[in-house]
């Protein structure tokens, strides 16, 4: 006879309360199997797919895509032992489950191909959620006329969900992209001709959509990045101080690293292990301020992170153990966060924990900037774009890469000799990578 277990919305660490239904991945009716991946939910960190600890059939889903749930709350539920069109049960120890609830704490093994099952008696009404139909979207200017019902070519759940925020419905769009795919450009051009119901109703009065206002929700990626620099700005009594450097001799150093034949050292690897590096003879900024102990908590380890910019707003992720990786490791690191950050599949783990970050904001073609500081972290240290210059070197006037160096600091655990200090080694390993290998 089968069990119904019902999962429940997982526990996903770091503070995390809640998460919003993205894309589910299985079918009522499906079989899955254990610690296989049953939908893909957004948090305030990272979009992460959640693995169901049951193996069984699927009875029940709780929850449309673009709903919010808090944690506990009832994803699905899965009849464990229930027969498949009149075969053998679904083997009954999935009944126990993996004991993985987490994302990202699953077994090694792939899991079985999900199969649907269309059962020769009616289930119970209460065993089955039924998605109501979506209400039909108003045809608005500038976009063309609704298109028979029938499945959406959008691959991205980004797509989606930016469709999903605006009421767009993405029936009534053409897309651009290979065989009819609905990219984000043609979202976003739609909603240029048209103000969507939701914030057409929040217009303040007097105002119209002529005028051009609307209002954007500060939820998920972009709330969570709102709430974070809110309680910097409140907390951490921050000061900037910057320096610029003559990059040539490290640009040259890259250079001569990258023509060995080796794999390709990146800028931002070279700059971390020069962060370490400075970080290891000043470790007051590699800290955390404990306000309720009243302590200044210094690190051992350098977790750093690194400022990513996304479709969905600013990222930090982290490398860990950055101090113990050289140059190549970094660069292998640095790319592969970078690129699950851009593909969403950073999971909380590899957003959370850093005790430093490196800002790269040369790659929007600025040279300086006074960054709000990472909270709970202590230091940031900017780097501006590499440009040349003219600069006096060795007493002559001559054309250099110049590069501007900024360290914003919480002013609580070190004073601005300690600071200064700490930006003028990092400069002088920019200019004179000698220095670093000195003290390695």
């Amino acid at each position: 006879m089968a069990q119904v277990l019902e999962f429940k919305l997982p526990d996903l660490g770091e503070g995390l309360t809640e998460a919003e239904i993205v894309r589910w991945l299985v079918q009522v009716g499906d079989v899955v199997a254990v610690d296989q991946p049953v939908v893909e939910v957004e948090t305030a960190k990272a979009m992460v797919e959640v693995p169901c600890p049951y193996g069984g059939v699927v009875t029940a889903r709780f929850g449309e895509e673009g709903t919010e749930l808090p944690v506990g709350a009832p994803l699905i539920t899965v009849a464990v032992g229930a027969p498949a069109s009149g075969g053998p049960e679904v083997p009954a120890k999935g009944a126990e489950g993996s004991g993985n609830v987490l994302v990202g704490y699953g077994t090694s093994e792939a899991p079985a191909r999900r199969r649907r099952i269309r059962s020769s008696r009616p289930e119970p009404a209460a065993s089955v959620t039924v998605a109501a139909p979506a209400p039909a979207a108003p045809v608005l200017p500038g976009v063309p006329a609704a298109k028979p019902d029938g499945p959406v070519p959008v691959i991205s759940p980004l797509v989606r969900r930016l469709a999903r925020e605006n009421n767009l419905d993405l029936r009534e769009l053409t897309g651009s992209g290979p065989e009819g795919l609905i990219l984000r450009a043609d979202v976003e051009n739609a909603l240029r001709g048209a103000v969507p119901r939701d914030q057409a109703a929040q217009l303040s009065p007097g105002s119209s959509a002529s005028s051009g206002s609307r209002r954007v929700p500060l939820k998920g990626v972009r709330g969570a990045v709102a709430d974070k620099l809110s309680r910097s700005r409140r907390e951490i009594p921050d000061a900037t101080c910057w320096v610029d450097a003559d990059a040539t001799e490290l640009m040259r150093a890259r250079a001569a690293m990258n023509a060995s034949g080796g794999p390709k050292i990146s800028l931002l690897a070279l700059l971390a292990r020069i962060c370490t590096a400075a970080l290891a003879r000043f470790p007051e900024l590699n800290s955390t301020v404990d306000l309720a102990a009243r302590e200044v908590v210094q690190f051992d380890h350098v977790h750093l992170g690194f400022a990513a910019q996304t479709e969905r707003g600013l990222v930090v992720p982290v490398v860990r153990d950055a101090h113990a990786r050289d140059a190549e490791g970094l660069t292998a690191e640095f790319a592969r966060l970078t690129e699950a950050s851009r593909d969403g599949r950073l999971t909380p783990a590899d957003l959370t924990g850093g005790t430093f970050t490196l800002n790269n904001y040369g790659v929007f073609g600025v040279d300086g900037s006074t960054p709000i500081i990472n909270h709970p972290e202590a230091a940031m240290l900017g780097v501006g774009r590499i440009i040349p210059k003219p600069w006096v070197h060795e007493g002559e006037l001559a054309v250099r890469q110049v590069v501007q160096l900024s360290l914003t600091f919480d002013h609580r655990v070190c004073d601005g000799g300690t600071a200064g200090g700490f930006l003028r080694y990092v400069a002088d390993c920019v200019e004179r990578p000698a220095v670093l290998l000195r003290t390695l």
